[in-house]
């Protein structure tokens, strides 16, 4: 795994009155997923590119696990960095194992049995039997399964970070949903340090650990999902996100927001007979649980060290919603900050 920093990186065009990255600055945890969000033309891809060098940046510094890779050979640098894009570019006269095992080649000292091995494993990985796929084209594929295979090729020199720019963007609502499971499913197995741009917030809050969100170049906000709903940092990052959203915050909003203030205390031994919520489910998780039951109380309780945090009822989360709604005042949130 691997961690991603950015240090005051900025990117100018000549001819251009602004920078397309200014000043920008933030840390991508090892192992996370943090995604970019914002308009067109507020820099996302730009960023993205910038870490392996497609796009040189004007200024600043990129670091991966403390190293500059603008110091480093640029070919060598894409060699050991997954990328995955909207057009997936397959190549159509090879087949499917040939598409995963090219950039495994290109890298050299693989030999063919442990490419042969190394691409079996990739295509059970993305959720395609390699029995089925291994000698098809990509015109015998769906668009699902052609990024799939993409994903799998990102993959095949197990590199430490995954850029993703805006992978799913052409695929069927459907089709799209199916893919986010799959990339989170295959994160939970690989853990890699994913840096990923998308034009979709719901995709974002899905599939960010944390989002980073981008306006004119500058970073506005980097936090949690719940972070950016409970406190958009100004007006713009409010109506991006949704942060009066209803539903949005249902989805969500932890039920540790919305804690009853005087909770009732139910014994350990006793939480078999109450009807319980975990404190890691939304308020919509709760919610639903509340109107499909006969109780009008839920206690919630931690899994971890099995300790009773409070309960929560339909006017506690009332209550949380319009709180949320009332007290949404912008925080100051520098435009360029560390995470």
């Amino acid at each position: 795994m691997a961690q991603i920093a950015f240090r005051d990186i900025t990117k100018r065009y000549p001819g251009t009155p602004a920078p397309a990255v200014d000043a920008v600055s933030f840390d991508v945890p090892e192992g996370s997923t943090c995604v970019l969000v914002g308009t067109s033309g507020s820099g996302k891809t730009t960023l993205l590119r910038m870490v392996n060098r497609l796009i040189e940046p004007t200024s600043g510094e990129i670091l991966v696990d403390g190293t500059n890779v603008l110091r480093e050979n640029p070919i060598q640098l894409r060699r050991r960095i997954g990328y995955v894009i909207q057009q997936v570019g397959l190549f159509p006269h090879m087949t499917v194992a040939e598409n995963v095992r090219v950039t495994a080649e290109i890298a050299g000292g693989w030999n063919k049995q442990r490419l042969n091995s190394r691409v079996d494993e990739l295509l059970d990985l993305v959720g395609l039997p390699p029995a089925d796929y291994r000698k098809r084209f990509p015109r015998q594929l769906s668009g699902g399964q052609q990024q799939r295979v993409g994903l799998a090729r990102a993959l095949a020199t197990d590199p430490a970070i995954l850029l993703m720019d805006e992978p799913f963007g052409a695929l069927d609502a459907i089709t799209r949903a199916r893919m986010q499971d799959e990339l989170q499913r295959i994160q939970r197995d690989v853990h890699k340090t994913i840096l990923f741009v998308s034009h979709d917030i719901d995709e974002a809050f899905k599939l960010g650990d944390q989002i980073a969100v981008m306006s004119d170049g500058k970073l506005m906000q980097i936090g949690s999902p719940v972070e950016l709903l409970a406190r958009p940092a100004n007006d713009f990052v409010s109506q991006l996100v949704g942060a009066d959203n209803t539903l949005r915050q249902l989805q969500y909003l932890p039920v540790t927001t919305a804690l009853d203030n005087r909770p009732e205390v139910v014994s350990s031994a006793h939480w078999g007979d109450a009807a319980t919520c975990k404190s890691d489910a939304t308020l919509l998780d709760a919610m639903l649980q509340l109107l499909s039951s006969d109780t009008s109380t839920l206690t919630v309780f931690d899994p971890t060290n099995q300790k009773q945090l409070g309960t929560i009822t339909l006017t506690s989360i009332n209550r949380e919603i319009s709180r949320q709604r009332s007290t949404q005042a912008p925080i100051n949130q520098p435009e360029s900050s560390h995470a």
